[in-house]
């Protein structure tokens, strides 16, 4: 036995301390390294997928195209002939930048020219930079500077069309015009001055005639809508500190929300020879959402007019004829809703022989066939599948080119790929079969496609198919994903677990980071946006994605995204969940998923479950602390709509419907509020014009009279956004501490940097 020595024992213990405190420091998560780290992401990950084209465009009326591709070398421009199968430099990059750099008086290198965009014809190049348009000839490369018309304003979103004002409106024959005046409808002959003819009188300042008017082909008749205005909803917003003074400024936008009124069209036909004036019965179109404007049908026997009465239950195609005759052609009802803001779709045949909609009503989204008079001939499409996108409709060979999803097996029913059919429902051929989501890009004359597929978890490959039979032509690019992975990044992870019912599959993704180690505990975050009008789940090859998934993940954390019930693009049934209930959010489907994941990977630590989103996403964020506190401990919600009530009318009543019901009251959040657990962070742009910024003062006045602890940031100047890049910061933050459990580093602000400096 070896005797005792204290100078060896103190080592030992010394060594062991050692040995424990780095085994600490290395499994540390939220550290000033994790922090800097996932900062540089974006520039690491930056340009580092090689040969994966973008901004595919085809010649008009041609067999070219042309696209960029990121390479070793930089961005380089690429044109292929689909005729003669030739792919070559779409322009001599070099020779460009000398002449780009002599014509703006600053050095231009040939693969980092600045822009993406560009026109190409057989003898010039053109461009926009900035404010200006650059054309260069493509045989001296000398180019020229021409500055560009001024941008047309853009419209507040929010805004109502004013139909009263329009250019006065020329028959086809040439021989009249029409126009209005003094709210009510006027023609005039066009070779001769005055003899100026009403048509109507009974327009006036609430209730006048649309500007927008649509002569008959022959130049008979004319349709135009009366409408019965409606009263504005203003919301006004608050700029705290605008750049140009020092005192605050108040806005106004127009914004209309859930119940408000709205204008009331009828379609009215005008005979001019006889000067008759026929309205279509009030009772047909009572309480609409919304009635389109006339449109002729070519021979003038008649025009059609669609009816979206208020609630989104009952949709319906109308005919009036020449004589005033009014009919439905098409009538579509649910007990829930119809998608029109989504899955709307009319193709007329061989001027309305023949109609092609789309409809929900055997619970997916497919095409039929109508005659003339409104009688179904035939669906077209059926399965248990959906049509995401009619492409083309051949009128003469009868057949559709049309994008679906869900229809190829062993896939994931998001993917999108490439089918044509026939009217009458035969000949279904899958012109892109391939394991992925497919992106494409038709020729004008719909001969060739370029085809770009890839998954999250696959790089992108590009080829050339035949439009007619999907049979691949020429492999243009295979993107190479090597200098990504050097970096560090790591693939996200496709996950599929049961949902509520224990049936439905649930898709989603499950991120890691960079030097992940399968021995640690990760808290999880869910990044949520469970808009019914879409799904969100990323599904192709990126190295971005919204919401900074990869970023978030880098301070020590599994982020986890997934498409619950409630979403769009899977069966009506799955998407009928949200009807009247945006609360639920797919939240029972979205814990199923991640209970599946932790059972698979014990990493997951499901006693630490974070969660954050944006706009709707902030709805349902914040509701996750109210309905299921059990499950989510920490939240961080934007831009919220937390009160169905408060938001737009579009986007609500489609999902929520009218009239005005308790439920509406039951999905808020502000009704919920004395329910908080758990640690709350509120993001809102002062200057939010998308959701009115009241929705989550009135979510802040109940949680203060509730007295509930949260934490609330306001941003100065700010839109509808996740919060900028302090935003960001702050909640990275509010992750670290209450989901790590540590202090995140002291940090000072500069512009455009979340990093915390040493």
């Amino acid at each position: 036995m070896s005797a005792f020595s204290p100078t060896s024992s103190w080592r030992n213990v010394s060594l062991l301390l050692l040995s424990l405190l780095t085994c600490d420091q290395a499994f540390s998560q939220g550290t000033l390294a994790d922090y800097q780290r996932a900062e540089r992401l974006n520039g690491d990950f930056q340009n580092k997928i090689y040969h994966a084209p973008e901004k595919v465009q085809w010649q008009a009326n041609g067999h070219q195209f042309w696209y960029t591709k990121t390479t070793a070398n930089g961005k380089e421009f690429i044109k292929v002939d689909a005729e003669r199968n030739v792919k070559e430099p779409a322009f001599d990059q070099a020779r460009l930048a000398t002449s780009l750099s002599t014509l703006l008086k600053r050095s231009v290198k040939p693969y980092e020219l600045p822009f993406t965009d560009f026109t190409l014809q057989p003898a010039e190049l053109s461009f926009k930079i900035r404010d200006s348009t650059i054309v260069c000839s493509l045989d001296t490369y000398a180019c020229t500077l021409k500055e560009a018309p001024s941008a047309p304003t853009s419209r507040y979103w929010g805004g109502q069309n004013d139909e009263r004002d329009g250019k006065p409106v020329p028959s086809p024959d040439g021989n009249y015009v029409a126009f209005i005046k003094n709210h009510n409808v006027y023609i005039r002959p066009t070779r001769r001055s005055g003899d100026e003819t009403a048509l109507s009188f009974d327009g006036s300042e609430g209730e006048y005639y649309s500007a927008r008017i649509a002569w008959s082909p022959d130049s008979k008749k004319l349709a135009v809508n009366k409408v019965r205005a409606n009263t504005p909803h203003l919301i006004y917003l608050i700029e705290s500190s605008p750049a140009d003074q020092l005192q605050p400024k108040l806005q106004s936008r127009p914004y209309l929300k859930p119940g408000d009124a709205l204008p009331q069209r009828t379609p009215t036909l005008f005979l001019i020879d006889t000067r008759k004036q026929i309205q279509v019965p009030g009772s047909l179109i009572a309480e609409q959402y919304n009635v389109t404007a006339p449109n002729w049908r070519k021979d003038g026997r008649a025009f059609t007019f669609e009816y979206n009465q208020r609630g989104h239950q009952r949709y319906t195609i109308f005919e009036m004829n020449a004589d005033g005759a009014v009919k439905p052609l098409i009538e579509e009802s649910s007990k829930t809703f119809i998608h029109y803001s989504g899955k709307n779709y009319r193709h007329d045949v061989a001027d309305g022989q023949e109609i092609i909609w789309a409809s929900e009503r055997d619970g997916w989204n497919h095409l039929y066939l109508y005659d003339g008079n409104g009688k179904l001939k035939n669906q077209i499409t059926k399965g248990d599948w959906v049509v995401r996108r009619v492409v083309q409709v051949n009128d003469a060979k009868r057949t559709i080119l049309f994008e679906g999803s869900g229809r190829e097996a062993n896939q994931d029913p998001y993917f999108i790929q490439l089918y044509r059919i026939n009217f009458d429902g035969t000949g279904l051929t899958a012109l892109t079969t391939e394991n992925g989501n497919h992106r494409t890009y038709l020729s004008d004359d719909f001969q060739y496609v370029v085809d770009c597929y890839s998954r999250v978890d696959e790089p992108q490959t590009t080829v050339l198919r035949q439009a007619s039979t999907g049979t691949i032509l020429m492999e243009l690019e295979k993107a190479d994903s090597k200098p990504l992975l050097a970096t560090g990044w790591k693939l996200p992870e496709v996950f599929t677990a049961k949902g509520r019912d224990g049936k439905t599959d649930i898709w989603g993704i499950i991120i890691r980071p960079s030097n992940f180690n399968p021995k640690k505990k990760y808290p999880v975050i869910e990044y949520i946006y469970a808009g019914p009008h879409d799904s969100f789940v990323p599904k192709n090859f990126a190295t971005d994605s919204r919401g900074s998934l990869h970023e978030m993940a880098e301070l020590g954390f599994i982020i986890v995204q997934c498409d619950g019930m409630g979403t769009s693009n899977r069966s009506k049934a799955f998407h009928d969940v949200c009807w009247q209930n945006l609360k639920d959010s797919g939240f029972p489907d979205r814990i199923a998923w991640m209970k599946a994941a932790a059972q698979k990977y014990p990493y997951m630590d499901l006693s630490r479950v974070g969660i954050w989103g944006n706009s709707a996403g902030g709805q349902s964020s914040a509701g996750a602390l109210l309905h299921y506190p059990d499950f989510y401990k920490v939240a961080v919600s934007s831009s919220g709509c937390h009160d169905n009530r408060m938001d737009k009318i579009w986007w609500n009543e489609q999902w929520m419907g009218y009239p005005i019901g308790a439920h509406y009251a039951e999905s808020s959040n502000v009704t919920h509020a004395g329910n908080l657990k758990g640690k709350l962070l509120l993001i809102l742009g002062e200057l939010d014009d998308n959701v009115d910024p009241s929705s989550t003062h009135q979510f802040t006045n109940a949680l203060i009279k509730a007295n509930k602890n949260f934490d609330f940031l306001m941003i100065p100047g700010m839109g509808h956004s996740l919060g900028g890049d302090y935003g960001e910061h702050k909640r990275r933050d509010f992750f670290v501490k209450h989901l790590l459990g540590v202090n995140p580093p002291e940090w000072t602000w500069k512009s455009s940097i979340t990093v915390p400096k040493p």
